[in-house]
């Protein structure tokens, strides 16, 4: 009789081997699951991808134009 394959993956916090059936699967456990919650929510992953819409382009320009530059700043708090 054949045997029954198991799949298996690394903890992405530890790198312990964590079955498939396990309940906290990908991850070994609840507590390697926060660590890695923590480490998105502080901005330690980051998705970085070239921003291809035009539209969303559009938008960044604009909040860039309305933003005082440094030097206005400055200039406007002295006022």
């Amino acid at each position: 009789m054949p045997k029954k394959k198991t799949s298996a993956l690394r903890c992405p916090t530890c790198h312990s081997l964590v079955l498939r059936d396990n309940e906290s699967f990908p991850f070994c456990s609840d507590r390697c699951r926060l660590i890695d919650l923590g480490k998105w929510a502080s901005g330690g992953y980051v998705i970085s991808t070239p921003i291809t819409d035009p539209e969303q382009l559009e938008n960044m320009a604009e909040e860039q134009a309305r933003k005082p530059s440094d030097g206005e700043e400055a200039t406007q708090r002295k006022q």
